[in-house]
Formats: structure tokens, C-alpha cells, sequence
């Protein structure tokens, strides 16, 4: 993961009101392993993160000037560090107007991986703890908690200058429960949401159900393929990367490597060909399996509560909306 810049400024700022002091750095982090770590560090625990959301720049204006500073550094009229100065300034103006909101230190980290340029700003804090020194005393010491990232976003770069219709290329860490507290990070960044990762994730699953019951699999078999696709959409997850749908299909079969892809084209889903994971979706569908005595019974199990009703007093499952083939077999034998 080449760093191609990297630099920390400090705004310190306390939750009562008053006003931030801005400490700025003069010059760039030198190469290192310690920076090295921490950026690997960080794309870990940002990646983990389970309430993101993704979109793309308002129109730059007044009140969203920081993708026009980012064009202007990455078109060569002006050196990292200025931007990030003039970044972090305006951050530290739009903090003060937040009551709620407290300082620390802002990382920004422009980044290579694989062939595609990254920009990640992110708002650490440190936590107390202690340590053993060389001669065997116990200190106090502070380190970096990745662990409490509230305050992050991830541009991609590449996506966002070479692919004018893309509405993902930002990725930034919503406020839990529906907290504002957040509000002025993205709008110091400038972003809108331009796509709905739960539901986008939805829309994949629901495709995915209806191209296993269009096939007819047996259940061995579809519960393989419910295994690879949650597989790849959590691993995909983990790593920061969107999901591509023709890469999953290849996955699902080397027989019919584009069969899944061409499904979901064919039936027009409203898919994009890549899709942000949006993980607590993909941790619900699970598929329920049971079989006894001649009866055999599978579903996913996001669908227990709509579909499927189980009710424990009388020990009766309750199916609605009974798939067309099972319904006709029966009113076959009915006749």
C-alpha cells in the first residue's frame, strides 16, 4: 500500500463552546514503518465499520469548497500540505459551530492500492493506558484508539475522476441512531449519499432468491452458492471493496461463469455492476434447513417474520406466498 502523502494537524477543541486552536503541521510525515501501520490499522478498523455510508461531492461552492482544494492539489496548483492546511482550517471552522463536537488529531493519507488512488481523513483520538519501560517500571501511556472511529470518510480517487456517473466513490461513517453529531464532518468533506448500501444489498439477495428458485437447485446446492455469495459480499466487506457482480457470478459457478450476472441484467434489478456490502443485511440471510421423516424444509432467513411464521405454542410453521412449482406439484396430486 504505497503512501504517496501523509500528514497529522491537531485541532484542539473541547465540548464546551469554546473556540479551537489549530496546531498545524509544516511538512509532510517522513516515510515510515510507524505511519505504514497506522494506515493499515486504520483501513482495518474503518472497514469494520458497520454504519457507512457511500455517495459523492455536492456541486463545489461556498459551503462545500473541499473537492475544488482537492482538484486544485491533485492538478498540481498547490502541494499537500497547503491543501491539507486549508482543509483542516475549514474543519476546525465547522467543528466550532458544532457544540457537541471535540478535537483531536486529523489524518490525511493519500494512498495507493493496487491500481487505484485513495484519500482517507479521519478525526483520532488517544486513550490512556500504561506500559512497562526499559527498566522495568510501569507509566502512563497514550495511544491511538481506532477502535472509537466516529469521525471518518475514504475518497476514491481514481473512481472519482475517471467515472463521471459513479454516486459511490466517497465512503463515510454515519452517526449512530440517527445522531447529527457527525453532520459538520460531511459537510467539511461535501458529500450527499448517493446510494443506499442496505437497500442495494436487499435488491442483490432478493435476485439472488429468485435466480434459486428460477433454477430449481437442489438444496445442497443452493445452500453452496448462499455460502459463497455471503462469503465474498462479508470478505468484500472486510477489505473496503464493493461487491462486482460479475466477479460473484464467476464465483458461483465455472460451469455458467456469467449465468447469475446475465440473470440479474435480463431481469433488470436496477443493479449497478458494483455494489457496496452493507454487512447486518448480509449477517440475516442465513438459510433455515430441517429435514425428518420425508419433509424437507429451507429458507433464508430474513424471511422468517414475513413469509415464514413459526409459532412455538402449537409447533406450526406457517408458509405464505407458497413457491409456484411446490403449489402446482400439490394441486397436480389433488386432481
Amino acid at each position: 500500500m504505497p503512501i504517496r502523502h501523509a500528514i497529522v494537524h491537531l485541532i484542539d477543541k473541547k465540548p464546551d463552546g469554546q473556540p479551537a486552536t489549530l496546531h498545524a503541521r509544516d511538512a509532510e510525515l517522513s516515510e515510515s514503518q510507524a505511519i505504514e501501520n497506522l494506515l493499515a490499522d486504520l483501513n482495518e478498523s474503518y472497514n469494520a465499520k458497520p454504519n457507512k455510508a457511500w455517495g459523492l461531492f455536492h456541486e463545489e461552492s461556498g459551503a462545500y469548497p473541499f473537492s475544488g482544494w482537492l482538484t486544485e492539489y491533485l492538478d498540481g496548483g498547490q502541494d499537500f500540505v497547503a491543501f491539507t492546511r486549508q482543509a483542516v482550517d475549514h474543519l476546525k471552522q465547522l467543528m466550532e459551530g458544532s457544540n457537541l463536537s471535540t478535537g483531536g488529531h486529523v489524518l490525511f493519507a493519500h494512498y495507493q492500492q493496487g491500481m487505484t488512488d485513495y484519500l482517507a481523513i479521519a478525526l483520532l483520538h488517544h486513550s490512556e493506558g500504561v506500559t512497562v519501560t526499559d527498566t522495568l517500571d510501569v507509566a502512563p501511556a497514550k495511544h491511538l484508539d481506532l477502535g472509537q472511529l466516529h469521525l471518518a470518510a475514504r475518497i476514491n480517487i481514481s473512481e472519482w475522476r475517471n467515472n463521471k456517473q459513479s454516486k459511490q466513490y466517497i465512503s463515510f461513517i454515519k452517526g449512530k441512531g440517527g445522531k447529527k453529531v457527525s453532520d459538520y464532518f460531511r459537510d467539511f468533506i461535501g458529500c450527499q449519499e448517493g446510494i443506499d448500501a442496505p437497500s442495494e444489498t436487499r435488491t442483490l439477495l432478493k435476485a439472488f432468491s429468485d435466480y434459486v428458485e428460477s433454477e430449481d437447485l437442489p438444496e445442497e446446492q443452493a445452500k453452496e452458492k448462499t455460502d459463497t455469495l455471503v462469503e465474498y459480499a462479508n470478505t468484500q466487506a472486510r477489505i473496503g471493496e464493493p461487491i462486482a457482480l460479475d466477479e460473484l457470478s464467476e464465483l458461483m459457478s465455472e460451469e455458467q461463469p456469467k449465468a447469475f450476472y446475465d440473470y440479474i441484467r435480463n431481469k433488470d434489478y436496477g443493479l449497478a455492476p458494483e455494489i457496496p456490502a452493507d454487512k447486518r443485511t448480509l449477517n440475516q440471510f442465513r438459510r433455515f434447513t430441517g429435514r425428518a421423516e420425508g419433509l424437507s424444509i429451507s429458507f433464508e432467513a430474513h424471511l422468517l417474520g414475513s413469509k415464514v411464521e413459526y409459532d412455538e405454542s402449537q409447533d406450526l410453521l406457517i408458509i405464505r406466498q407458497v413457491p409456484t412449482q411446490l403449489k402446482d406439484q400439490i394441486k397436480r396430486r389433488k386432481d
